[in-house]
């Protein structure tokens, strides 16, 4: 699969979780701008009820486990496909410390006696599963290694944007305990990842301008 619709799916995956928080934030919005309205219209004083929170802890508990579960996977495909020792490394630490946090947020689930359940607009699954797809069945190579460190930066993006969103919308003090110490974690890695996009990046560069001295000294070379 090309580069280009890697970069597709990414923007995807991307997308998936932050559509999750903003389809929350809107009916929000929508319901208080209702209530102000009817409020305005009725006869008598009435009082508008509070509007729902844009995410339920329910609702933090699944796009967290998906997250993990496919971030996981991920650096588990990377640690094995990569070419690069920095994006295998970094492969083997996203498939170690993504198990890590999915397992400590299925305890702590099970301890509430919560049960996730996906926002009816949850995207994610569908979308980590074309990125796993695409990363699969492209060859390994620096391009391999690229596509995937753009993915690993636009989804820690995505993922830092919905704790950080999680984190003022979870009622349970223990959920949102759990995210807090997440939240420098995916910081870290996001960091990571861009610090080796980078890298990747100033690598393919001169390898591009070594190709054209070569092409340059070989034309001279043509009588």
């Amino acid at each position: 699969m090309s580069i280009r619709l890697s970069r597709g799916i990414t923007l995807l995956s991307a997308c998936a979780l932050v559509a999750a928080c903003s389809k929350g934030s809107n009916n929000a919005d929508t319901t208080g701008a209702g209530a102000g309205s009817t409020a305005s219209a009725a006869a008598t004083p009435s009082t508008a009820p509070a509007a729902a929170p844009a995410l339920t802890d329910a609702n933090i508990a699944a796009l967290l486990d998906e997250a993990n579960a496919g971030d996981s996977a991920a650096g588990k495909l990377a640690s094995t496909k990569g070419t690069n020792a920095q994006v295998k490394e970094f492969g083997r630490q996203m498939a170690r410390d993504h198990h890590m946090l999915r397992q400590k947020g299925q305890d702590l689930a099970k301890k509430l006696n919560l049960t996730p359940q996906a926002p009816a607009n949850d995207t994610l699954p569908a979308a980590a599963k074309k990125m796993s797809d695409s990363l699969t069945a492209q060859a390994k190579g620096a391009a391999w290694d690229k596509a995937y460190i753009d993915n690993e930066v636009a989804v820690h993006q995505s993922v830092l944007s919905l704790l950080q969103t999680a984190q003022g919308a979870a009622q349970d003090t223990s959920l949102k305990a759990l995210i807090t110490s997440a939240i420098p974690v995916i910081q870290g890695h996001l960091a990571k990842a861009q610090d080796i996009q980078g890298k990747l990046g100033n690598a393919t560069a001169g390898s591009t301008a070594g190709g054209a001295d070569t092409t340059k000294k070989g034309a001279k070379k043509t009588p």
